[in-house]
């Protein structure tokens, strides 16, 4: 079916919507069937145990989402670097999204799915055990949080704000019509691993959310980052 859709043969309208988009702009394949690949990562795979394969699952899953998007954005005439770079912080926004969702339901995904996505090699390395994490034990609801899962939790953020950090770099690189939106999603999901901090790490008990007058108050500061990057640089 999606071969059909990169051939203009439409099996419905949905997948017409699609045909037309690579139609009209110069989308790769490769990243569509990656992300099927994702999907059924899903169904056979509970585990991870170390990052490169967490990695692999983040890639196709919410990386390619990146790929699949920039070349709809476009990117900008006056950039003269390597298209890749661009490419690049799209893919890493994707990661660092999907890290994110990850260290925000690893409680939702144990309890409901029996599924444990941080890399197992990480927990034994903090002297968690994988039963510690499948009881819930390493947090109480009483609001005391085991040191060990919190400086666990610390790593798991950094590496995550890392890859924001990766994504932000490229955001400016887009079409100018594309900055203050990609950017405005990249501070708002950043926020969820504020929020993870601002509960003491404990992602069992508590769902770290951004509440609505915090999302609003952060879009006049990533349209104000995309305007004083504009007049820095003439674009």
């Amino acid at each position: 079916r999606l071969e059909a859709v990169f051939d203009g043969e439409p099996y419905d309208m949905l997948d017409a919507a699609l045909a037309d988009t690579v139609r009209n702009f110069p989308v790769d394949i490769q990243a569509f069937r990656d992300m099927v690949d994702g999907m059924r990562m899903d169904l056979v795979k509970a585990r991870y145990q170390t990052f490169e394969e967490l990695y692999e699952y983040c890639y196709r899953v919410a990386g390619t989402v990146g790929l699949m998007t920039t070349p709809v954005m476009g990117i900008a005439p006056k950039f003269s670097g390597e298209i890749e770079e661009t490419y690049g912080a799209a893919l890493a926004l994707g990661i660092a999204n999907q890290l994110t969702n990850i260290l925000r339901d690893v409680g939702e995904d144990v309890a409901s799915r029996d599924r444990i996505y941080v890399p197992l090699d990480e927990l034994e390395r903090f002297g968690i055990a994988e039963e510690e994490v499948l009881n819930g034990s390493l947090v109480t609801e009483e609001g005391g949080t085991d040191e060990r899962w919190r400086k666990f939790m610390k790593f798991q953020i950094e590496r995550a704000r890392y890859y924001f950090k990766l994504a932000e770099d490229g955001v400016m690189k887009l079409e100018e019509n594309a900055r203050w939106p990609v950017l405005s999603a990249l501070v708002l999901y950043q926020q969820i691993l504020d929020s993870i901090e601002a509960n003491d790490y404990d992602n069992f008990n508590q769902r770290a959310y951004v509440g609505k007058l915090k999302k609003l108050a952060s879009l006049p500061k990533s349209y104000w980052m995309v305007i004083e990057n504009n007049l820095r640089n003439g674009a």
